[in-house]
């Protein structure tokens, strides 16, 4: 099942994408696309709904984070060894994780907002991890069994504010319109191996990012074990999971970082592609 949230930012309405790629309204089944309705049991009577019975949604209706009322929004850093070597850091002997504000997340065809001070606002496109299930202690063997889904993400990053500002990564992370998740949440049937999804990313229409899941040095299930050996894993949260190379930070000669006026367009296998136009933050 693909699902989405559609509507005016703040009052968006749970959805289905048929098999013609038709929106079809949820609204007399669940209430929203959120931790309520992602445990096996839920997806499975969602699964058993055809879409055909369902109201269609009419026109061309703004497209929301793929998930409501996210609690947890988790981010891997440097989880492919070739976007360490762009950053100039060490391959990590442990997963590198930080916190993303959830203030961030926002919808994939939503404009991004350069931020006022901001000098290098970078991309990053990753696959996206929703739990579905409440985890604790988890055995890598068990981890798929506790995801309701994956997504896309852009993880976008204000490097300057990341690197040059001292403290933690959190600062350059979590600026708003900083985390667009979706357009769908894709549940896991649909997802047999997330270890072979091709992830790509382009800008104004030159391809900076092409890699595939297959070259992340830690898996999605060793990730979700990992993590919830430091922490419970509720459902709604997300994982980012990292970027391959190719971001802005890691071009040579020169960084190449994101202005106003510019579009971004990036997508993963079976996942769905996210569009961003790039907008100014400064006051008018």
């Amino acid at each position: 099942m693909k699902l989405l949230r559609y509507g005016a930012a703040g009052a968006e309405a749970p959805g289905i994408v048929d098999t013609d790629g038709n929106i079809r309204d949820l609204s007399n089944i669940i209430a929203d696309v959120n931790s309520a309705v992602l445990s096996d049991e839920s997806l499975a009577k969602l699964r058993a709904v055809d879409p055909a019975t369902l109201p269609l949604v009419p026109g061309k209706p703004r497209i929301g984070a793929c998930v409501g009322n996210v609690g947890k929004f988790i981010c891997v850093g440097l989880n492919y060894a070739d976007h360490a070597a762009e950053s100039g850091m060490d391959v990590p002997k442990e997963p590198v994780l930080f916190f993303k504000a959830t203030s961030a997340i926002c919808g994939a065809y939503d404009d991004v907002v350069i931020p006022r001070t901001s000098i290098k606002t970078d991309w990053e496109v990753e696959l996206g991890v929703v739990i579905g299930k409440e985890a604790r202690y988890l055995d890598e063997s068990e981890a798929l069994d506790h995801i309701a889904g994956y997504c896309v993400v852009n993880d976008l990053s204000e490097r300057a504010f990341q690197m040059e500002r001292g403290g933690q990564w959190v600062k350059g992370k979590s600026c708003d319109t900083f985390g667009p998740i979706g357009p769908w949440l894709v549940t896991k049937d649909e997802v047999p191996d997330p270890q072979v999804l091709g992830i790509w990313l382009e800008v104004d229409g030159h391809r900076y990012q092409n890699g595939n899941t297959r070259t992340m040095i830690f898996s999605v299930p060793f990730l979700v074990a990992y993590i919830s050996q430091f922490m419970s894993l509720q459902p709604g949260d997300v994982i980012s999971t990292g970027t391959p190379p190719g971001v802005g930070l890691g071009i040579k000669p020169q960084p190449v970082y994101l202005k106003a006026g510019q579009t971004m367009r990036l997508g993963i296998d079976g996942l769905g592609e996210q569009f961003q136009h790039t907008v100014s933050g400064e006051r008018p």
